[in-house]
């Protein structure tokens, strides 16, 4: 292993990222020094609401939208609800039909289970092969009484892309809300909020190198949504609490820190995805099966297979060298597979044995080559 290189080796970019130090040093004033409540008419309240409209322009400009179409939020998870149940609430007096997909992350799934338990109606979508979802199949969905599609930008699983600018334009032409999570893929691939057609997009904050804890809504001017919380006006009365100045200036600055090294950190991850797979692959020939599509997929995600290996006993083997995460969850000895490899039609075997890598901006070769290394090492041994 390489000296100075910090271990063990960090590939699950997917799961969380680390905050940047240029973040962390934005934050560290309104930490130690700047404490005012934004409401608050004083100057030491007034320089937070300065902080908190600044972040607003910063996180706005990331995606090509008005500062006041940004709001912000605790969590993706918090965003998704907002977004999803308050469109349902404002316009279920027009329907009460919802068309997402079987591959959603549970924060949009389970809110749109909650919603069928409440008299809504809801289309899981299928996907292809590489977890697509056709833009015919939203179209053929559609129905008098259809109100919302929500459809995530990138899956956080596979790292598939979906056709997201196609299907807001199916959207707009039937004047159908339309959401889209955008957790994975923002400062991964672009988020034009206009090209994509979206009147919503959610974005996570510990995704883009800012801390846990906060999160953004965007909502495009005139889309009618109902507020889940009730209290004072911040956030103009949609999201209402005190702001969490702190990690509304890192998400801030993370946004503003994405747009300036986006082609640097997308060339980065991409170069250190495809060095592991052509690493594994030179070494393990066809024991490695790549689930998805490369050439339609994030940047810095590769979802993996290894011939008659168990992802849980790789994951577990490697753990003190190499962070990985899996395609299962394994309980009381059974193995489940996740949602999003059943919709892809996936068989147990290949999907038990799935795990995956993601790479993030700073990830270096040395750090690869090592993780081939371990990989490849693990396999063998686990395959004897």
């Amino acid at each position: 292993m390489v000296q100075g290189m910090k271990h063990p080796i960090y590939l699950d970019y997917n799961a969380t990222t680390p905050v940047d130090p240029e973040v962390a040093k934005e934050m560290i004033p309104y930490i130690e020094s700047f404490y005012g409540n934004p409401s608050s008419s004083y100057s030491i309240g007034r320089s937070n609401r300065e902080a908190v409209e600044k972040a607003r322009a910063q996180v706005a400009k990331l995606i090509n939208c008005q500062a006041d179409e940004i709001y912000f939020t605790s969590c993706a998870t918090e965003s998704n609800n907002l977004a999803i149940k308050g469109i349902a609430w404002a316009n279920s007096d027009k329907g009460r039909h919802i068309i997402t997909s079987a591959i959603e992350h549970p924060a949009v799934m389970e809110v749109c289970k909650y919603l069928s338990s409440q008299g809504f109606e809801i289309t899981w979508l299928p996907v292809d092969h590489s977890g697509r979802i056709g833009p015919k199949d939203v179209e053929n969905a559609i129905r008098k009484d259809t109100i919302l599609i929500t459809i995530m930008h990138a899956n956080n699983e596979v790292g598939t892309i979906q056709p997201i600018s196609e299907i807001g334009s199916i959207a707009r032409q039937k004047n159908i809300v339309f959401h889209t999570d955008a957790s994975q893929s923002v400062g991964k691939i672009e988020t034009d909020v206009d090209k994509l057609g979206v009147d919503l997009l959610t974005i996570a904050g510990h995704k883009l190198y800012a801390p846990k804890g906060i999160g953004a809504l965007y909502i495009r001017q005139g889309t009618p949504i109902e507020n889940l919380m009730h209290g004072g006006g911040h956030e103009k009365g949609i999201r209402p609490g005190t702001e969490n100045v702190i990690h509304t200036v890192g998400l801030g600055k993370a946004c503003e820190v994405a747009m300036r090294d986006f082609k640097k950190n997308q060339h980065n991850m991409q170069v250190s995805r495809d060095r592991l797979l052509d690493g594994l692959v030179s070494q393990l020939g066809n024991k490695v099966h790549v689930n998805g599509n490369l050439g339609n997929c994030l940047p810095n995600t590769l979802s993996v297979a290894f011939e008659n290996i168990s992802a849980h006993a790789l994951a577990s083997f490697i753990s003190s060298d190499v962070l990985i995460s899996t395609g299962s969850a394994c309980h009381s000895g059974e193995t489940t597979i996740s949602s999003v490899l059943q919709a892809m039609n996936l068989d147990f075997r290949t999907a038990a044995a799935t795990v995956r890598i993601s790479t993030g901006k700073k990830t270096t070769e040395e750090e690869i080559d090592f993780a081939v290394e371990v990989l490849v090492n693990a396999v063998k041994k686990l395959s004897l």
